[in-house]
């Protein structure tokens, strides 16, 4: 039996994540952008290859107590591991070799029957094996939900979280409450979508199993616990997911989010807390740089403008969130592509108003950029939890440590240093925008006749893309340590 991990996880933070359906997508297949937010952490890159496993192995993962029949052979995947003190459970980032990319946001604190405020691991028995579950196993977005679902409902979920799961025709967003049920929306090709940190699916359409899906015991089990009342008796259409379930709606500190998100998206006026929005339909394009936009806002514009018009820095001393906040860890943008190997990761670390959304094709790399990764693949695999205090010391080796400099030097005087960064951020992306389609026709032009030589151009351009961006964050660094030594020296004269 295969245990991946030895100490037992917390999760730390919340997130955002923006789903644009494919209709509504300028590229013609869905986007997902995420912010992971946790607190104190450090993450790395890998890629994981396929695995083989013996007839009748069984798989468990120490932060929960599942004994689950493992598979005769698991799918390869790229890995975000986010790594802390004691282990964390939630926080995660993948996409497989059949471009399923799974991310999740906390919905925080659920309803629970067995009367545990916090995650509840001796009564439910899975915790962090179902995102790696989707990774390993999932072929389609849609067998990625039906999957964890039924996970779900045999080993019970010790969390309160919305997954979401995507590939480039549909996105699913799985809300499961601590325990036993859990209800998925499909985010529709011609809809956009925004969430927080609570759970945001409100009425469930019964008459339509295409584009839902629900435990059967969903409502009749919230009646028994006194949680839900119909109006009428055996008519269940004003059942409320969201405000059955949630313990409470969402913390106030996430509150001003979808305020944010719903002005920029589609210049919705929200009031503050209001939360009924689950997704919008829309007649027009989405592009891969509104969803960047989207992430890097503090709230500009609107009355939770964390910077005060870009007076402070939003990444210190804050009592709400804004959608990039102080303890944002990473930054994805998957962008979705009939070719696997045109499937696009934008990834900005940790913060992505202080670092450029990279251009990386996961699926073609064959090898994580160096410094990207200090831990080899399959030895994190077994030791996500085991955490070194060396990995939050500063290490000019690790990629994590360079932008992260980046961020302390923005916060040190923001009304200066965001507008230098800011500018220098968009002359560099705009650089890689302008070359994409020639990137990209060439890797067409060069599959034609050598499909692994066309892959491996991919793999070398991210390669080569990355470390671009981590001379980008050391010229920054220096640029703004000199004018602090400078200012110093001035100081003691």
């Amino acid at each position: 039996m295969n245990i991946y991990h030895n100490y037992k996880g917390m999760e730390r933070g919340g997130c955002s994540t923006v789903i644009i359906g494919k209709a509504v997508s300028s590229t013609g297949h869905v986007i997902m952008g995420h912010n992971e937010d946790d607190e104190e952490c450090v993450a790395q890159c890998h890629l994981v290859p396929r695995l083989t496993h013996a007839p009748g192995e069984m798989v468990t993962f120490e932060d929960g107590t599942a004994v689950i029949p493992q598979v005769e052979e698991t799918l390869a995947f790229y890995w975000t591991d986010v790594k802390c003190e004691g282990g964390i459970s939630f926080a995660d980032c993948f996409v497989n070799e059949c471009g399923v990319a799974v991310v999740t946001d906390s919905c925080r604190p659920s309803r629970d029957a067995a009367g545990a405020k916090k995650d509840n691991r001796k009564d439910y028995a899975l915790g962090y094996a179902l995102r790696r579950l989707i990774a390993e196993r999932a072929h389609t977005a849609r067998e990625g939900m039906e999957l964890a679902a039924k996970l779900v409902e045999k080993y019970g979920y010790c969390s309160s979280r919305t997954y979401h799961i995507a590939d480039k025709d549909e996105a699913w967003c799985l809300a499961i409450p601590k325990g036993f049920r859990c209800v998925a929306r499909r985010v529709k090709d011609d809809e956009i979508y925004y969430i927080p940190n609570h759970y945001i699916i409100h009425e469930i359409d019964f008459s339509d199993p295409e584009n839902w899906y629900w435990s059967e015991d969903l409502i009749t089990f919230a009646i028994d616990q006194g949680w839900y009342h119909p109006a009428k008796e055996g008519d269940y259409s004003d059942f409320d997911f969201a405000a059955v379930y949630q313990e409470e709606d969402g913390l106030p500190r996430n509150l001003g989010r979808p305020v944010d998100a719903w002005k920029k998206l589609a210049g919705l006026e929200l009031k503050p807390g209001e939360t009924r929005i689950t997704a919008l339909k829309t007649d027009r394009k989405y592009t891969p740089e509104e969803v960047k936009a989207i992430l890097r806002s503090h709230g500009e514009g609107t009355d939770y403008d964390m910077t005060k018009d870009g007076t402070i820095t939003p990444h210190r001393g804050q009592d709400a969130y804004s959608i990039c906040n102080n303890v944002t860890v990473e930054s994805t943008v998957f962008v979705f592509a009939d070719d696997l190997n045109l499937l696009k990761m934008y990834r900005a670390s940790p913060k992505p108003c202080c670092a450029p959304y990279t251009p990386w094709y996961p699926l073609a790399l064959k090898e994580i950029p160096a410094g990207y990764e200090w831990t080899p693949a399959k030895e994190a695999l077994y030791s996500h939890f085991r955490f070194d205090p060396k990995e939050m010391q500063y290490n000019r080796r690790y990629a994590w440590w360079t932008f992260r400099n980046v961020q302390l030097l923005l916060d040190y005087n923001y009304p200066v240093t965001h507008r230098e960064i800011s500018a220098s951020i968009a002359m560099l992306e705009a650089k890689w925008q302008s070359e994409e389609k020639a990137v990209e026709a060439a890797y067409a032009a060069l599959r034609e006749t050598d499909p692994e030589a066309a892959k491996d151009y991919l793999s070398d351009y991210t390669i080569q893309q990355a470390y671009k961006a981590r001379q980008w964050a050391d010229a920054m660094m220096n640029h703004f340590a000199d004018d602090l030594w400078r200012e110093k020296l001035y100081d003691n004269l």
